[in-house]
């Protein structure tokens, strides 16, 4: 975690939405030294602007976990992602984050666990308190990047459940990261 924040640094607050029911899977806002978060932007993200959320999930990949529908593209505070809504079961957002690496993230520590997805760096990000059904994995990308997993149960039950999901959906992306 970053220190020295000023007193009207950003506190972030981890938010993980229904898939499909409202905004959905919404990024962790990257710490800030009184600087605003960057605004969502309307337009489609540029094809070379690096790692796609979209592709790190393939077919095989999304059989694995449960998914039995296509991405769609979407942006979230400035960073591209894709969203995967399994109709009445659950839903998993993928964000990449190319200017924010975990250490810049600010997350609760009550509610982070520190761990490994493949070789990297990753936070398990869980209330076990709310049992909102909802988990995040956070991968490491270097020092200046990082991608998020959402997972968040249509029902908001069963939070060790979304857990799951979500280390499994990190366990398949993660490979195809740079």
């Amino acid at each position: 975690m970053k220190s020295g924040l000023s007193a009207v640094g950003v506190l972030v607050v981890l938010t993980v939405s229904a898939c499909g029911q409202g905004a959905a899977g919404q990024a962790p806002v990257p710490a800030a030294d009184g600087a605003p978060a960057p605004a969502p932007s309307s337009s489609a993200p540029a094809p070379d602007r690096g790692v796609d959320p979209c592709t790190l999930l393939d077919p095989k990949d999304r059989s694995t976990a449960g998914i039995n529908v296509l991405g769609v593209a979407k942006e979230i505070n400035g960073a591209r992602a894709c969203d995967w809504t399994v109709p009445a079961t659950f839903g998993v957002t993928i964000t990449v984050d190319e200017k924010n690496g975990l250490a810049d993230l600010e997350v609760a520590r009550k509610t982070a666990t520190k761990t490994k997805v493949g070789g990297r760096n990753a936070l398990k990000v869980a209330d076990k308190k709310a049992a909102d059904g909802t988990c995040a994995v956070l991968l490491g990308m270097g020092e200046k990047a990082s991608v998020q997993i959402d997972v968040s149960n249509t029902n908001f039950t069963d939070t060790p459940l979304a857990c799951e999901r979500a280390v499994t959906v990190a366990g398949l992306a993660e490979p195809k990261l740079p």
